[in-house]
């Protein structure tokens, strides 16, 4: 067969002839150069109908029924190839009479227009016709099957996991590993930055460590950044324990208030807490901050806006940062969960290496040392997980393996201590099974450890046992005097108080998200419930209930017919089908027309674990905000006048006990000068209605205070009176807290409660009876509290 004719026959062909059968100016310096000696790939021009003349001579025959031979078979003239190479020009090409630019290849020339020219030795001949038209020939439609009904974000995420081969540079926790990529790890800001972030870190390299919260504003209370930023900016935080400062970008005192009004709008923000392990040692955390929020800006492609505050209150120096969810465009500020989770962390430490140096040999080993003994989930637990495996057996042997075997004596030693802990057990020699539970029971420890050294700070020396409380305590009660306060979770704002008891034991309260620090001064008096009671109002409603209906005239009938001074029955009913609507919308109780409710037999109890989760298992109740040194020589009915008239029953004789009995005593002298008390030898008889005198004396100052700024008359409470006005504002007395209702004409004083605070400016109503009150909302009679 002629080398001629024959069908994908390679043949190589200089650089100098191409040059010569293609003229076109800037063709071939731009494409072929480069490639020395050019390998063409040429086709035979085969005739697609009879048209085209017989075959070539040495041309294969034709197949069955005239057919020509599928591997002979070609166009009647090749296509210009317009990519490197030229892979089908058949011949050479004369020069152009018409040159246009490729649109498949920017800066070559396709040849529109040629004309006859001598063909290269060895090639083929070309028919006459043209042979570099472009046509797009589309395949046919793809039965995608299962994918088609999924969603776009499935999709991507497939597609970007199989571009990446399903694994992820980026280091990930041990939860995540094993599960193919994080869900979303690559939508959003950032991503390819975290596969590359981390890239120089070593063994050597300096540790930190990075929390991060995502807020969504829309569901988090209306105050929660706003008490963010107080609590980062707060007193005792600094280097020498004065406030904390925020900074920014370009200034070294940020204004938190402007910070709050641009994040007002946003649908997000983010928290972060950031804390290198030698924080002690980067001398100014300022800049190296800025450095690294430079440095997420580059990563991020965004320039950022954000607030930060550095804490020195801790063993270990740490820094707040709060990030706006705005973009230097406006709009929402979308980070990749890889970046989040692992190329932030990897930058920071990646920042503190280059400040700092790598760490030296001397200092890991020290490092890992401490860590054999301690309490909690270390980076030796987190190599025998590793090592574990699925199976949960640790192989000592394998231990001898280069990468481990400068930590093999300290991981024995671990082995050994978990087993001490009850976390592991040897099965035989050489082979330890470390238990499924080990890391959560250790993170637990090490919670309990910083806990318990919270409350040895806050008891500064003073011999106490410590108690945490645990929620779950049904009845557990404790009285005491708040001694310390602060952050048990700094991201949620979720706060604890430690409680010098009048037990004489010293009690850690953690507190759940809705409660305000700022209610719980330090040293006010304060009790804590574990569970809540069962209300008497869910007694009364099942046992007046009758088949699992209960009845509000019927009700309202039995109230008429006892008679209580002070008391009126339409307003026990109403507070009754106000505990009632509380239930509905919980979904325990129904109603099933005006009047008529439908009640489960175990109301009570079912009453009592509505309240217990509505309050996060933990009920504080504040007796009195001020100190019992202050309440000693007061005027008003403190929390000392009511232990003195129960006799002082409960108080303990260590302690914030055994004070309180001293400052009872004191409590008693100045009554006496008052001439509300009488000591008869060791005994005090006190003055009738002694409470009530003392919180009305009270009560006149305060309003006199108030009359004298406000030039507004004061209008007294009568027992039973009800009152209105515009809520004002509320006043911290040391009988209790009150709300100042303005009526235009004149003003009152009336007990507060937590359910208006947030009707401050607003048209309230109240009715005080036998020391309580009672609250509606709105300008006319209508829905009320308690």
């Amino acid at each position: 067969m002629s080398s001629r004719v024959q069908c994908e026959r390679r043949s190589y062909v200089s650089g100098a002839a191409l040059r010569a059968a293609f003229p076109c100016a800037g063709v071939l310096p731009r494409t072929l150069p480069a490639y020395g000696r050019r390998r063409v790939r040429r086709r035979a021009g085969c005739s697609r109908s009879s048209a085209a003349g017989p075959p070539l001579p040495g041309a294969p025959a034709r197949g069955k029924g005239g057919r020509q031979d599928k591997r002979t078979r070609h166009r009647a003239a090749s296509k210009a190839s317009l990519h490197v190479g030229l892979a089908r020009h058949g011949a050479a090409l004369p020069p152009c009479r018409v040159g246009r630019e490729a649109r498949a290849n920017a800066g070559m020339s396709a040849c529109f227009a040629r004309q006859d020219t001598p063909e290269l030795a060895g090639s083929a001949a070309m028919s006459d016709r043209r042979d570099d038209d472009f046509r797009v020939r589309p395949s046919a439609p793809k039965n995608r099957g299962k994918g088609q009904g999924q969603s776009f974000v499935s999709k991507v995420l497939k597609q970007t996991g199989k571009a990446s081969g399903g694994k992820s540079t980026v280091r990930r926790s041990g939860a995540a590993r094993g599960t193919g990529q994080r869900p979303g790890s690559r939508l959003g800001r950032g991503h390819t930055a975290a596969r590359f972030a981390g890239a120089k870190l070593t063994p050597m390299s300096r540790r930190v460590t990075i929390k991060t919260l995502l807020v969504n504003q829309r569901q988090a209370s209306p105050q929660s950044l706003a008490k963010h930023l107080r609590y980062i900016e707060r007193d005792g935080v600094g280097r020498d324990g004065e406030p904390g400062q925020a900074y920014g970008p370009q200034t070294d005192a940020a204004d938190l208030d402007a910070f709050k009004e641009r994040c007002a709008d946003d649908r997000h923000h983010f928290r972060f807490i950031l804390s290198p392990e030698d924080g002690a040692e980067l001398e100014d955390l300022r800049t190296y901050t800025r450095h690294l929020m430079g440095r997420m800006e580059a990563d991020l492609g965004t320039g950022l806006d954000w607030v930060a505050v550095n804490h020195w209150n801790t063993d270990n120096p740490h820094m707040h940062i709060v990030v706006r969810g705005r973009d230097d465009t406006g709009k929402d500020l979308i980070i990749a969960g890889d970046y989040i989770a692992d190329g932030f962390r990897h930058r920071a430490a990646e920042l503190a290496t280059e400040w700092l140096g790598p760490r030296t040999e001397l200092e890991i080993q020290q490092t890992l040392q401490r860590e054999v003994e301690q309490e909690r989930w270390t980076s030796l637990d987190r190599t025998l997980k590793r090592e574990a495996g699925d199976h949960g057996l640790v192989h000592v042997e394998r231990l001898n393996e280069p990468r481990l075997q400068r930590q093999r004596l300290l991981l024995i030693g671990r082995l050994q201590r978990l087993q001490r802990l009850g976390l592991a057990d040897e099965t035989q020699p050489g082979t330890w099974a470390v238990h499924a539970d080990a890391e959560k029971t250790l993170r637990a420890l090490g919670e309990r450890g910083d806990i318990i050294r919270t409350m040895q700070r806050a008891m500064r020396g003073e011999p106490r046992e410590l108690a945490v409380f645990e929620p779950g305590d049904d009845g557990r009660t404790i009285l005491g005097r708040v001694a310390a306060k602060g952050l048990a979770d700094e991201l949620r704002d979720r706060g604890y108080l430690v409680i010098d008891g009048v037990d004489g034991k010293a009690h850690y309260v953690a507190l759940n998200a809705r409660d305000e620090l700022a209610n719980y001064p330090t040293g006010a008096v304060v009790e804590v419930k574990g569970s809540a009671d069962v209300r008497a109002a869910d007694r009364n409603i099942a046992a007046l209930a009758s088949d699992g209906l209960y009845r509000t005239d019927h009700h309202l009938a039995i109230a008429q017919g006892q008679v209580v001074p002070g008391r009126d029955p339409q307003e026990v009913v109403a507070a009754h089908i106000r505990r009632l609507e509380a239930l509905r919308r919980a979904g325990i109780v129904e109603r099933v027309a005006e009047g008529l409710w439908k009640v489960p037999g175990d109301l009570p109890e079912q009453g009592r674990r509505y309240d217990a989760q509505r309050m996060g298992g933990v009920a504080v109740e504040l007796k009195s905000h001020l100190p019992i040194e202050r309440q000693a020589r007061v005027i008003g009915a403190t929390w000392l006048d009511q232990q003195l008239i129960g006799g002082g029953s409960g108080l303990g004789d260590l302690g914030f006990g055994s004070e309180a009995r001293q400052a009872m005593q004191q409590r008693a002298d100045f009554l006496a000068e008052q001439g509300l008390a009488e000591r008869r030898g060791q005994r005090v008889i006190l003055a009738r209605n002694l409470l009530g005198t003392l919180r009305n004396r009270e009560l006149a100052q305060a309003a006199k205070d108030i009359a004298a700024d406000t030039g507004l008359e004061h209008r007294p409470v009568a027992d039973g009176q009800r009152v209105s006005g515009i809520y004002r504002r509320s006043v911290m007395l040391a009988s209790g807290r009150y709300a100042m209702l303005d009526d235009g004409m004149g003003f009152s004083l009336v007990p507060w409660k937590p359910v208006i605070e947030q009707r401050l400016g607003q048209q309230l109503a109240a009715t005080v009876r036998g020391g309580g009150v009672s609250w509606e909302i709105g300008r006319q009679r209508g829905p009320t509290v308690a």
